[in-house]
């Protein structure tokens, strides 16, 4: 790469996740040259002015460049001006694959914070090769989700002290102060609009990415009940449907094939205090389901998000005070064998049922938009600054797989997510 280069570049700065990525490069972009781009010069100058008032910093100096996703030579030029091109610009299914695609041709690696397995598993299929050949890594869902499940996962088998077999994970969020206007801005929306709608999409990708099924040890996890009262974290609980579970799996595929690691069954929930949310988020989850299978339908939750989110999503987004007052957990539920009955390989199969279980934590602040960029920019350093614990020469990864063995987990630490072991036992038999 030119020395002349920039070392990171935030684009789509002027939008909603864009700008809060910008508040938080202040800080943990301090020791590197990074800049902001987008198509429209006057936002990012607005941009630069709010969020350096905010700070009490004056942004003037940092470079601003023009992009557009429509056009594909500004979209080269900015690649070639950046080591990493941070990418805030969604929904990624409609604007990322030509900022992918740019970085490929121009030898710089790309994150972005994409919730959307569609294009997730369609970028794996269509650019790893190259990706690899040109050495840039091209990593997805590097903010909330699903950073803390997946390297949360990475966690735990590193404390595990043996051989995982099945993780489940429960995510909560609650707040510890007053909460007011939305809690997600229309963004993510349209993204979960749009996936819902392509749902379809994802099996023939899956097939073509993903010709063999994992070796998983026996016995087969248990699938808890759509609905289903947990006693592991004493709530009602429903399957959570973001991209936890396929990133996480992801990373599970990736470290069978190229480290021949045991890959870890795993299920993600996301709890409630009562059944009586629990069915609320059901019925408007429905709802949601079948207006988004149709063009009509799709119009009507894209016009009146308020009105079919009971006013969680809006287009002026959270407020700052919600935002700070609003805590996440992902409680991860392992079970396995102890290290005297860890196999040789991951293909042998286990003759005695798990023996072995733990308790681990990942918890954090305004996991949409605070733990979300600063997850989303650490990733991006730790790209830049630790090349040589990334495996293989580059390619379209996960998190997990990607930063399995850097210092990432430590880092978020220290800016605001908080990994920690709550229990560790051994028992004759492990009941689910």
């Amino acid at each position: 790469m030119a020395n002349n280069r920039l070392d990171v570049v935030i684009f789509g700065a002027s939008g909603f996740t864009g700008k809060y990525t910008v508040l938080e490069g202040i800080k943990l972009l301090e020791d590197l040259t990074w800049g902001v781009a987008g198509r429209d010069e006057e936002k990012l100058k607005r941009t630069l002015k709010e969020i350096g008032d905010k700070a009490g910093k004056d942004l003037s100096a940092i470079p601003i460049l023009i992009a557009d996703v429509k056009d594909e030579n500004s979209l080269q030029k900015m690649a070639e001006r950046a080591k990493i091109i941070v990418n805030c610009c969604g929904p990624y299914r409609f604007y990322g694959e030509p900022v992918v695609k740019a970085c490929i041709n121009a030898g710089t690696h790309h994150v972005d914070v994409s919730g959307e397995p569609q294009y997730m598993e369609r970028m794996q299929l269509e650019y790893n090769d190259l990706a690899r050949e040109k050495g840039v890594y091209i990593v997805s869902a590097c903010g909330f989700d699903s950073i803390p499940a997946d390297m949360g996962m990475i966690f735990l088998e590193k404390h595990f002290d043996g051989e995982v077999h099945s993780v489940e994970t429960y995510l909560k969020s609650w707040s510890d102060g007053p909460v007011s206007g939305a809690g997600i801005h229309y963004g993510t929306w349209e993204s979960a609009v749009y996936g819902i709608a392509h749902a379809k999409e994802l099996s023939g990708i899956r097939k073509k990415l993903f010709k063999e099924s994992l070796p998983y040890s026996k016995p087969r996890q248990i699938t808890r009940p759509t609905i289903h009262k947990s006693d592991l974290v004493n709530a009602w609980c429903l399957p959570f449907m973001g991209s936890d579970r396929p990133v996480v799996l992801r990373s599970q595929r990736f470290l069978y094939e190229h480290e021949k690691k045991r890959p870890i069954q795993m299920q993600a929930y996301v709890q409630f205090k009562s059944l009586l949310t629990v069915l609320l988020v059901s019925f408007l989850g429905i709802v949601f389901g079948i207006l988004a299978k149709s063009s009509f339908g799709r119009q009507l939750l894209l016009n009146y998000p308020k009105f079919f989110s009971f006013g969680f999503i809006s287009h002026e987004g959270p407020t700052e005070e919600s935002m700070k007052n609003t805590k996440f957990s992902i409680t991860f539920h392992g079970q396995g064998w102890p290290k005297e009955e860890v196999l040789s390989e991951p293909t042998d199969q286990h003759t005695t049922l798990p023996s072995k279980k733990i308790v681990t934590r990942v918890t954090g602040t305004n996991p949409a938009y605070g733990a979300t960029c600063v997850a989303l920019l650490l990733s991006a350093k730790t790209i830049l600054n630790e090349k040589e614990k990334l495996p293989l020469t580059g390619g379209v990864l996960p998190p997990g797989a990607c930063f399995a063995k850097t210092n990432l987990i430590s880092n978020l630490s220290k800016n605001g997510l908080d990994f920690e072991v709550i229990s560790a036992t051994e028992t004759e038999t492990a009941e689910n």
